[in-house]
Order: structure tokens, then sequence, then C-alpha cells
């Protein structure tokens, strides 16, 4: 079978791996990005993630290096204010509305909102202008084998690559990460997320909400218009079997549905996509690195969907190892570059990773005593400006 050598191998082709491969083939390195599915880049087609992704601002610097900003940044829809609902009285209505406005620390926006088929779309065709870089859709990494000078991996083709440094961007479910050995620790919910988007007659004016009720949120993130309206992605976090009667609805029992539990706040919600169930759960890696391994996103770290962590966080991890990388590049892969990966980004995550299942616990609260409990919480939290300030850039993991 074939033998490749390269600098990097980068498992997996989701939005984080793709993002990876762009900004290690823009930094000068040798890079081969291997994805078991293809991915699918085209909104209304079998399979496609409806799905969005926010980046927070600190994110942008690794898209612009990677050169993927300049792509996305047309089809991004700004977020300016995150507004928390909280609904849980006797009937489904708003009691509590607060709004964090990125004003009040920046004048930047909170973020940038894109579904995921189209970051897909532009990512891979950033891949594509880039010499350095070999995208295998369609290849998984099947086995790892690792030495003190490189790491070998096979693909499911048979194929051997050779390589400085591997990147495990392949998921919650890693395969790199369990041949390096790397222990996890689960936290189950059973919770599911329903992900679908809608158009609606009120205009969202750049204001992601979260509405909480009980079972999880339900957040709003805004849209691009689509067909001349005002659109938004949506996230329902619910128990497991609440997920699974929802989606088997019929399209007007749903939509009935969607328009209860959004409290009516950008009017009647129609459905215009196909409706994704995903598991909540949280989960993080013991180690952030193994010989000539590294671990990003979802194989280093999954939380819950709030307050736009995950990819943010997995950015964080890219900007991290990029910046390690570039500094030395001699050293790419080494034991060294690696501690000081695992030192910089692991308590980090970990802090991130516990707050974030703290606030899902919240959210997730049924008894009334309790979420009357969690109002007065936030009302007290967002009264007080320092506070509110120190909140808001906790979030966005701005010092």
């Amino acid at each position: 079978m074939a033998r490749i050598d390269t600098d990097i191998l980068v498992s997996g082709g989701g939005v984080a791996g793709l993002t990876a491969a762009a900004a290690f083939a823009s930094a000068g390195f040798r890079v081969i990005c291997t994805d078991p599915t293809p991915p699918v880049t085209e909104r209304d087609a079998a399979g496609a993630d409806q799905r969005t992704t926010a980046f927070l601002h600190p994110s942008i610097p690794v898209l612009q290096a990677a050169g993927l900003w300049q792509r996305l940044e047309p089809h991004a829809a700004p977020l300016q204010i995150m507004r928390i609902i909280d609904a849980g009285g006797p009937t489904a209505e708003p009691r509590i509305t607060k709004d964090f406005d990125a004003a009040e620390i920046s004048d930047q926006p909170f973020g940038w909102n894109l579904p995921n088929w189209l970051l897909r779309r532009e990512m891979v065709a950033r891949l594509a202008e880039l010499p350095g870089v070999t995208f295998l859709p369609g290849l998984a990494t099947a086995r790892l084998m690792t030495r003190e000078a490189q790491a070998l991996a096979t693909l499911s083709d048979g194929t051997t690559v050779a390589a400085r440094l591997v990147v495990a961007a392949d998921g919650r479910a890693s395969v790199v990460r369990e041949a390096a050995g790397i222990a996890v620790k689960t936290i189950r919910y059973g919770q599911k997320a329903l992900a679908f988007a809608t158009t609606h007659p009120i205009p969202h004016q750049n204001v992601s909400t979260e509405i909480h009720r009980s079972g999880g949120p339900f957040t709003l993130v805004p849209l691009p218009d689509r067909d001349g309206r005002p659109s938004s992605a949506v996230v329902w976090m619910e128990t497991g079997p609440e997920v699974q009667r929802l989606a088997a609805l019929p399209v007007p029992e749903f939509e009935a549905e969607i328009n209860a539990r959004s409290c009516g706040i950008l009017g009647p919600l129609t459905l215009v996509s196909p409706r994704g169930v995903w598991p909540i759960i949280s989960q993080i890696a013991a180690r952030m690195s193994a010989e000539r391994v590294a671990l990003i996103a979802e194989a280093a770290h999954v939380v819950p969907p709030i307050g736009a962590q995950g990819l943010n966080m997995s950015l964080a991890d890219l900007a991290a190892l990029l910046d390690l990388a570039t500094a030395n590049p001699a050293d790419l892969g080494s034991r060294a570059m690696l501690d000081a990966y695992h030192r910089k980004r692991h308590f980090e995550v970990q802090a991130r990773v516990t707050g974030i299942d703290a606030l899902n616990r919240a959210s997730m609260l049924g008894d009334p005593a309790l979420r009357d409990l969690r109002a007065a919480t936030l009302n007290a939290l967002y009264s007080l400006a320092p506070v509110r300030k120190t909140l808001m850039k906790a979030g966005l993991g701005l010092r």
C-alpha cells in the first residue's frame, strides 16, 4: 500500500477539522485532512447539517489566518445582543427579559452566525486553493501508532500516513484519542436537541435569544433573510423522549409546538428545513495531548449548546496549537510542544465545561420553586453592571 509523508495529519473534516487544515496549510505546513463522511455543502441536500455556528469575535483572528473569514463574512449574521428570557412561570410567557449588549464591552458584536452546511462549502473551497493541503473525503483514520519521531496512521483504504503531528478533530468518539490511550469523562443528561431553521414576520434585529422554561433552553439565533423573510436557526433542548415525539410530529402540529415554546416573540415561526436530532452530553478528555497527538474540538471536550461556547472553545484550541507550531516549526509535534499545549488549554477547558454543565442543569429545572430561584438569580446578576460585564467577557473568553 502507498505511504504518504506530511507534516500534519488532521483527522476529521467537521468545521473544526477543516479550519485546522486551512490554518496550518496557510502557515506553510504540509497537511493531509481525512473525513470519513464527505461534507454536504448544499442547504437542501440530503444529510445537510441544519445547525448553525456562532463565531464569537475572539475566534475571528484564527479564521483570518486560515484565509477563511473573507469567504465567510459576507454570509454571516451579526450577533449584537444576547437576550435571556425566563418563561418558567405557571404559563409559557416571558416573565423576565434581560439583554446582554456587546456595546457595553466592545465596538464589535459578540459574534457572527453561519449555517454549518455553508461553512463546509466555503472551507472545502478554501482547501482547494491551498497547494500544501490534501483533502481526502470518504477516508477515515482507522489505526494509529506513534513513535518519538513521528506518528504512523493507517487510513481506511490501507494508505499509511507518516506525520510529525496528528491533530485529532474526529469528534466525541475519537478514534485517534482512543488509539493514544487518553481517557474521557462523560456526563449524560437524558437530553437531546432539535435543530432546524425557521422564518418569521418580526425581524430578529441581530438578537440571539435563549428562552428558559424547563427541559433546556429554546434558542433562536439570527440568520440572514431567507426568501425575503427574516430567518432564525433554532436549537431546542428537551428530554430525549420529548425530542423524539416532537421530531415525529407532522409539520402543522410541530409549528404549533414551537410557537408555544417561543412565546411568540418573533411572531409565528414557519419551519423551513428538516429537523435534526442531536444527543446532549458533557465530555472532557483527561489530557489534551499524547505522543505526537493533539486533541482539539469534540475529541477534547463536548458541551451542551449554550452561549455559543462549543466551537469557540475548539478554535481557542486551534489558536494555541497554531501559535506553538509557528513559533518553532522545527519542534512540531515534539513532547515539549505538546506538553505546552496541554498546559495552555486544559485548565481553561475544565473550567468552561464545569460552568456550562451548571448552566445546563439550571436550564433543565422543572420544579416551580427552583425555576423561581433561577429567575431571581438571573435578575440579581444582571442588575449589577460590573458583574454583567464580567459575565459577558467570560462568555467571550476575554480577560
